[in-house]
């Protein structure tokens, strides 16, 4: 089991997991269920990016600078003011006997697990990359356990697609999850009223696909976005049935738009949306016995919890953990049945 989840790579502090290790030994050999991965590209979380660029003031080789130097200092792409990291494409280059991973030498795969748990190393000084964006061309290894998630890039899309959707895979696959729980359990009640769904940062990658995600399992939605652009892009795609602009941050702004979108609170609010302090505008959204899916990776779940309580909110309250069984395959089939969605994606990572 030591060598399944990983605790043998970790240096400091002893007994803890990958992920909540300050540092790992991101050393090449593996041990016998481990696999390398000849690094080819990175893909920051958009909150870690955000924190990033923000901090350097758009400075993209001081950002640079310091992704490599919290990889170099902790042995992980492990950001340590939002504690995300991302995720990465690379070559299989070596798999360990006893590796359960369905991959082998040669294959070029996404990993599905986070960034913050993987044990990397960078041996090119990002010199393909201006810092000015999330995806991030490497060179490098990292190494992945028996416990970790892998898929094998599909041939019909982009290296630099395929990661961007895998980036977000799990937003899509647990809102089909609830919906689809939602909308069944109406038709059992005999129920007319329509299941309704609002995501927050409906014009993002994970945003897109949640909206795109809860229509198809039969949900009435609005996309809640921050600017006229966003709202003008979103609006074309014709992703949702309402688009309204309000800021997440404020939760009457943002309580107020979904009402009147929907006319009632929404059954569903999925928060997409990669800054702090959104967690009381998405309560405030949900209507009694409703469900909060929380996805950014900036949410402060004591916030929610105690916001929650506050507001005398009865509702559900869901950590999106990025995984459920068939998440990558899910999301990559919303993107393909809907060319929406894809010209999204692709121009998000031209303008990148």
């Amino acid at each position: 089991m030591s060598f399944a989840v990983g605790l043998s790579r970790v240096l400091e502090p002893a007994g803890v997991l990958p992920q909540a290790a300050w540092r790992l030994d991101a050393r090449p050999e593996i041990g016998p269920d481990e696999v390398r991965i000849r690094v080819e590209r990175l893909n920051l979380d958009a909150a870690s990016y955000r924190q990033l660029a923000g901090k350097h003031d758009g400075d993209g080789a001081a950002v640079r600078a310091e992704v490599l130097e919290i990889v170099r200092t902790r042995g992980k792409m492990h950001n340590p003011v939002t504690g995300s990291g991302g995720m990465l494409i690379g070559v299989v280059d070596e798999v360990g006997p006893e590796s359960p991973l369905p991959v082998k030498v040669g294959d070029r795969v996404a990993t599905l697990v986070s960034l913050t748990l993987t044990p990397l190393v960078i041996d090119d000084e990002l010199a393909g990359w201006d810092g000015l964006g999330e995806q991030v061309p490497a060179s490098g290894h990292a190494i992945l356990f028996g416990r970790s998630v892998v898929a094998v890039l599909p041939q019909d899309l982009a290296p630099e697609l395929a990661l961007a959707v895998f980036d977000v895979c799990g937003a899509p696959a647990l809102t089909d999850r609830v919906v689809k729980a939602y909308v069944g359990a109406a038709g059992i009640a005999g129920d007319r009223e329509p299941v309704t769904v609002a995501v927050l940062g409906g014009a993002g990658k994970s945003g897109s696909l949640a909206l795109t995600a809860a229509r198809l399992a039969g949900a009435r939605t609005v996309g809640v976005v921050v600017s006229e652009a966003e709202r003008d892009a979103l609006t074309s795609a014709g992703l949702a049935d309402h688009v309204a602009i309000a800021d997440a941050r404020d939760p009457v702004a943002v309580s107020t738009a979904v009402a009147d979108a929907l006319g009632a609170p929404a059954t569903v609010t999925v928060v997409c949306v990669d800054v702090p302090g959104c967690e009381h505008g998405a309560i405030l959204s949900t209507g009694h016995g409703g469900t909060v899916i929380f996805f950014s990776m900036a949410t402060s779940f004591s916030a929610a919890a105690l916001g929650a309580e506050g507001l005398a909110a009865d509702v559900t309250m869901l950590v999106g953990n990025g995984y459920l069984p068939g998440h990558a395959e899910f999301a990559l089939d919303v993107l393909r049945r809907t060319p929406a969605v894809r010209a999204l994606f692709e121009a998000r990572i031209a303008a990148h």
